[in-house]
């Protein structure tokens, strides 16, 4: 059967190069044997590939040993709860930046240990059209941190500039754009990221910690849920999801060879030119409700003018090689994610259908 063009929003499109390579490599890794599914995690051969992907995922941002990259498992739904058990408690507060439905969830947990305050959100009948500017912002000087979502899923909206928050620590949901472009790391405490959008297979999550943020985490918790175990164990205290992480050493490797975030950033970069400027140049038949300074460059939200058109827009779509482009169940409409992995090659096959079905359609 032919690929086709993969827009699902997760789990999403892997290179092909790195499903051929994880092919090849199934049935006997690196000359051991057996699969890497079947070895031990405490293996000299698969310990190789847990330290390289974690130096592969930091060369590509650009940290250095004072930052802490782990292998974690239960998605970002886990690390709505971590961050706040680690960090908050009656008496300490945090900020929170509420921008569509993750930020929500993470708010929702996040009640259940400190006291939050919601600095800034976008939601007008819910809705989220926009990011906040930072004059918006209203943020509390006693924080132990800011959280934010970086990228929506559902809403379409992505931060192009991160808040400028003084001495108070960002914390990141960066699962749908994390190494997508260019950003300073620094101002960050700790981003986390589920694999299955920008990253490899679902099953892991990645969580890059910074140390003097670490050092203020909560050591009297579970051991399994403080962040110092798994920074202690090098993300080994339990058996690590291996296939998972061996995928993401895999990926990191092809944005590597891609041009790291300055290729990520340029690649889709122009994927949001020509994607945008086909919803743009027929006005009133495709229509994005974001505002143009917050639209993603992962996740492209659009309408059509009747909900029959959507349908067919989608079945025609499908039937024509592209996969995935009905909206979230929530919100409705078109929605094309593009992540990192997706081309501009694929992204000039799927306007050209946008402008055929406009034409036969409008």
């Amino acid at each position: 059967m032919e690929r086709v063009c993969n827009f699902n929003p997760g789990p999403s499109a892997i290179p092909l190069e790195v499903l051929q390579q994880a092919k090849e490599e199934l049935l006997n890794f690196r000359g051991s044997g057996i699969s890497v599914m079947e070895t031990s995690h405490r293996s000299k051969e698969y310990e190789a590939v847990h330290n390289e992907a974690q130096e592969k995922i930091k060369k590509i941002l650009g940290i250095g040993d004072d930052f802490k990259v782990l292998f974690l498992q239960g998605g970002a739904s886990l690390q709505f709860v971590m961050v706040p058990m680690n960090y908050l408690d009656k008496d300490k507060r945090a900020d929170y930046i509420i921008t569509g439905y993750w930020s929500e969830r993470a708010l929702k947990e996040a009640k259940r240990f400190g006291t939050i305050n919601i600095a800034a959100t976008t939601e007008q009948d819910k809705k989220y059209t926009r990011i906040p500017k930072q004059s918006e912002l209203k943020l509390d000087p006693s924080a132990v941190y800011v959280h934010l979502t970086s990228n929506n899923t559902i809403f379409g909206t992505q931060w192009a500039n991160f808040p400028t928050t003084g001495n108070i620590p960002l914390v990141a949901d960066m699962s749908s754009d994390f190494l997508s472009k260019k950003f300073d790391p620094k101002p960050f405490g700790l981003m986390y990221a589920g694999a299955q959008k920008n990253l490899g297979p679902a099953g892991v999550t990645v969580v890059v910690i910074r140390d003097d943020f670490l050092a203020k985490a909560n050591p009297d918790l579970p051991s399994v849920l403080t962040y110092h175990t798994h920074a202690k164990e090098n993300s080994l205290y339990n058996t690590p999801p291996c296939f998972a992480v061996y995928v993401v050493y895999l990926f990191m490797e092809w944005v590597l060879d891609h041009g790291g975030l300055d290729g990520m950033e340029k690649r889709n970069q122009e994927k949001g030119g020509l994607l945008y400027g086909a919803i743009d140049k027929y006005p009133g038949y495709y229509t994005c409700p974001v505002d143009k300074d917050s639209r993603s460059l992962m996740n492209v939200v659009f309408r059509l003018p009747t909900e029959q058109l959507e349908d067919a827009f989608v079945k025609q779509g499908k039937a024509a090689g592209f996969l995935g482009l009905k909206g979230h169940r929530s919100v409705g409409g078109i929605r094309v994610s593009m992540y990192n992995t997706i081309g501009p090659e694929v992204i000039k096959e799927l306007v050209c259908f946008m402008e055929d079905f406009a034409k036969k359609n409008g």
